[in-house]
């Protein structure tokens, strides 16, 4: 098992930043990495609480390979921890037949303000083997970019 961390400086406030993180319409738009898209089907914020939260492939794209299905991945999101405006800590089950994607990846978001801003970290630790490092660490820098366009534009 794996871990890898990401960390950006997002022009918004810790608050924007933690309802960004906790509201499921806001989920949809940013969550996604790059091209792709998201849903969330059933959400609960508190801790044991959590959610289940479907990203959609874009059609046609060659390297589809989803973990739920060729063009999806589906996942649950449980809330550890929830530390408001500081931290939320998740416990994340990709639904997927392939026993190289499943088990539970824990991720850790930590909002650090700092001087006109936020500093936002993504710590992920025991990444299933079917998933590279190399690949959680772009899609979790698209995410985050992603974020940052969705907060930054709410100014």
């Amino acid at each position: 098992m794996s871990s890898t961390r990401n960390s950006k400086f997002i022009r918004a406030s810790q608050e924007a930043l933690y309802r960004a993180l906790t509201d499921p319409s806001a989920l949809e738009v940013w969550q996604a990495p790059g091209d792709m898209t998201g849903r969330v089907h059933e959400f609960d914020l508190r801790v044991g609480g959590g959610y289940e939260m479907s990203l959609f492939y874009p059609p046609g794209e060659d390297e589809a390979l989803g973990k739920t299905s060729e063009g999806e991945d589906r996942f649950t999101a449980r809330f550890v921890e929830l530390v408001p405006l500081e931290k939320i800590v998740e416990a994340i089950v990709f639904n997927s037949a392939d026993p190289a994607f499943s088990g539970e990846m824990i991720v850790e978001i930590t909002l650090e303000a700092e001087d006109d801003g936020t500093r936002v970290t993504y710590l992920f630790r025991d990444i299933p083997p079917g998933i590279r490092p190399g690949d959680n660490e772009e899609g979790t820098r698209m995410t985050l970019e992603k974020l940052a366009r969705y907060v930054e534009g709410q100014g």
